[in-house]
């Protein structure tokens, strides 16, 4: 097929017929290919399923990671081991487009890779390499890994997708009316266009930006001083730079560069754009931040035949669906572990990335009361945890490491590798507690939930990210109800939300499930229904056209 001139390969819809280029660091698309590391990529791949589905005119830009984020393996004795692997890929299509970058003066070849719609059902991608032969071998592993801890490598991957990416547009002659960037990893992209256009007006008339990162600390930031001399700025003089974007320390604030070159933000939850616009309201010259709430695609996610069995109010179908979803995902368990766990028992499931204010550890705080929730005879529960920490995050694999080796007291506790799209999918399948507990307000989103509704978990959550916006505590799912954190430190702020997270567990949950059974499908019913009426991905791709890019 030809790339010159490209249009999507589809009739677009009328009322998305505005042309938008995407930039993303990470899409998780679907298990195969795998260039993504958690939320942002799940997020990202969601909307291109459901950008396809709406035949909306929208393209997406990534990076074709050769090593993708890591594999998660095991040592002898279980804990976690961080091993990379090559990853090839017969599905994705050479473009023949190759160009080069400017790099630390210096110039770097870059190759356009193609997934084509029909592969997955997504809106068209473009995946970027310059782990080719034309380059020196520094040059080269600059796509290795997402997220090289390397801080150079790092700069130049976000060269490569903003600088890149808006240049792979050019040579496709795609002509986007948006470019959005979902995150800041891509805003390099702004000193391109700059110099493309000439003028900030033309750059911001057409950029949009998703800020993902609820505080100040988590975005991305680096010596002003190292990125010109990556020449990130496009051969722009210091100067002129502190000019265009306000900046006067020698701190690149990405995020808030992206903000200002925008002419529209969005934050990912009703909470999180409120935090947003609290947070960058002290920087002037900031856009407008509004908010699109995260949601992912029902078409991928969803258990079709829990929603049938719903939809005829066949309960017995429903629980018999469920068991055997359960049993399916025990297999895996069982297969990791040698623990069989019980298809009848109450499961509950924490599985995400492992980042310290998502407080994986957080029910074992309290080992007494811990061992009391394990040895419970009348309710029994089943935990099972997995999740990828980032691979030089040490305290954090610390702590799957300490979770490990206190799953080998216990039959009914599990600890499992490989937390990806499949192993996801299985254990939002086996939840029937889907378990959240950042502390708030540090959670933009948490799209994991979502999906665990879609296959009959039910969500118990501290209410943070989009939880505020869709839990009726009893109702569709359970939420520690928020207290007045900000008098609270940190000591304390895990004090109330553990013992609040305890008491609604063992004088609701429990109970609810082992004594009420019909009322417990009924809450995992409204949740499968609350969820496709208002957190499907659908309706987020369509208001990012309405919203974002109008």
């Amino acid at each position: 097929m030809s790339f010159i001139n490209f249009k999507v390969p589809y009739q677009a819809d009328e009322r998305f017929a505005k042309r938008v280029a995407y930039f993303s660091m990470e899409f998780a698309i679907h298990q195969p290919l795998k260039i993504y590391s958690g939320g942002l990529g799940f997020l990202s791949g969601s909307h291109l399923r459901s950008a396809y589905e709406l035949k909306q005119n929208l393209v997406g830009v990534g990076i074709l990671w050769k090593y993708g984020y890591y594999d998660q393996a095991r040592n002898q004795d279980q804990t976690l081991q961080v091993t990379w692997m090559e990853k090839n890929y017969s599905f994705l299509e050479d473009t023949g487009i190759k160009f080069q970058i400017i790099i630390h003066d210096h110039p770097v070849w870059v190759k356009a890779f193609y997934l084509n719609p029909e592969t997955f059902k997504t809106a068209p991608l473009f995946l970027l390499s310059t782990d080719l032969p034309e380059n020196d071998y520094v040059s080269q592993t600059i796509t290795h890994r997402l997220y090289d801890a390397n801080v150079a490598t790092k700069v130049a991957q976000f060269i490569l997708l903003g600088v890149g990416g808006a240049k792979l547009i050019d040579e496709l002659g795609f002509n986007p009316d948006r470019y959005h960037l979902n995150e800041a990893h891509g805003v390099s992209s702004v000193f391109y266009l700059y110099k493309k256009f000439g003028n900030v007006e033309d750059v911001k008339k057409r950029l949009v930006f998703t800020t993902h990162t609820p505080e100040e600390a988590g975005n991305e930031k680096h010596d002003i001083n190292l990125c010109h001399k990556m020449s990130y700025f496009c051969g722009l003089g210091l100067d002129e730079v502190r000019k265009l974007t306000g900046l006067q320390d020698d701190q690149f604030n990405h995020s808030l560069v992206a903000l200002r070159f925008a002419h529209l933000a969005n934050g990912v939850s009703a909470l999180h754009g409120d935090v947003s616009r609290q947070m960058w309201s002290k920087y002037p010259g900031i856009c407008p931040i509004i908010s699109i709430t995260n949601a992912q695609n029902w078409t991928y996610w969803s258990d079709k035949q829990l929603y049938r069995a719903s939809d005829e109010s066949n309960d017995s179908w429903w629980d018999d669906r469920k068991k055997y979803l359960k049993k399916r995902a025990f297999e895996i368990v069982a297969d990791q572990t040698g623990k069989v766990f019980d298809p009848n028992v109450l499961t509950i499931v924490w599985a995400r990335r492992f980042a310290g204010y998502k407080r994986a550890e957080f029910l074992t705080r309290d080992k007494a009361r811990f061992e009391k929730l394990l040895s419970n005879t009348k309710y029994p529960v089943q935990i099972i945890w997995a999740g990828k920490p980032y691979p030089m995050d040490y305290p954090a694999i610390n702590e799957f490491n300490n979770l490990v080796h206190l799953s080998k007291n216990y039959k009914n506790v599990a600890v499992l590798i490989g937390y990806e799209l499949t192993l996801s999918k299985r254990l939002k399948q086996a939840s029937d507690i889907w378990l959240n507990n950042p502390r708030v307000p540090r959670e933009a989103s948490g799209t994991s939930g979502m999906t665990a509704a879609m296959n009959g978990g039910v969500n118990f959550s501290t209410d943070d990210g989009w939880i505020p916006e869709f839990i009726d505590h009893g109702h569709n799912g359970f939420v520690v109800p928020k207290a007045d954190y900000a008098r609270m430190n940190v000591q304390e702020q895990d004090d109330y939300d553990y013992n609040k997270l305890y008491d609604i567990l063992e004088k609701e949950v429990l109970p609810l499930y082992y004594d009420n059974y019909d009322t417990w499908r009924q809450v995992a019913k409204n949740g499968m229904r609350d969820v496709r009426f208002r957190f499907e991905a659908g309706r987020m791709a369509t208001e990012y056209y309405e919203l974002l890019y109008k």
